[in-house]
């Protein structure tokens, strides 16, 4: 995966919990149906209430209607992002979207996990708040070599924690991918 992440940044606030991410009736969709796994993208972040839908706007859809794919390549959260269910569909669907990176101050256990195991977006961890500092629509870039997170709109730039072990898991496509080619499987 690329080690340069760049795009317009998507902004949260805390506790962003799956059901929001992806809401219960659209996970009738197979995952591994052309046509149906692009619904996922086009329903990503649909179940946020109006007023915490793109920051600090508030009403900005993560996705147009009528498309599948987000403008947005990095999503930035708050506290505790992707909690509630253990659903995979929610990173899943993310990604689906066209969402690469998630920056958020600490995650939901198994939504990290489920971002990992399913190799379907890298979940950066920001040392500082960030949901006050950026704003949709601003450039930012990812750099993961560097663990770093440059916000070109302000010229800000923020430390965040190296990925340690799990960017070869996501890279490799997920937990079964780098067990296969790590010869474990």
């Amino acid at each position: 995966m690329q080690q340069i992440i760049r795009g317009k940044a998507y902004v949260l606030g805390d506790d962003i919990d799956t059901d929001q991410i992806i809401p219960a009736e659209h996970l009738k969709y197979s995952m591994t149906d052309p046509e149906e796994r692009k619904l996922y993208g086009a329903a990503a972040n649909i179940g946020v209430p109006k007023g915490q839908r793109g920051l600090p706007d508030g009403n900005i859809p993560f996705v147009r209607e009528g498309e599948y794919t987000s403008d947005y390549a990095v999503v930035i959260g708050g506290k505790n992002f992707g909690c509630g269910s253990s659903r995979e569909h929610a990173p899943f669907a993310l990604a689906e979207a066209g969402c690469k990176a998630v920056v958020a101050e600490f995650y939901a256990r198994i939504f990290f996990r489920n971002c990992v195991n399913g190799g379907f977006l890298l979940p950066c961890e920001a040392t500082t708040r960030l949901i006050d500092r950026i704003k949709t629509g601003d450039d930012v870039e990812v750099d993961l070599d560097n663990a770093k997170l440059t916000d070109h709109t302000t010229g800000q730039t923020f430390t965040l924690k190296p990925l340690g072990d799990v960017k070869p898991i996501v890279d490799a496509g997920g937990v079964f991918n780098y067990a296969k080619k790590a010869g474990m499987l």
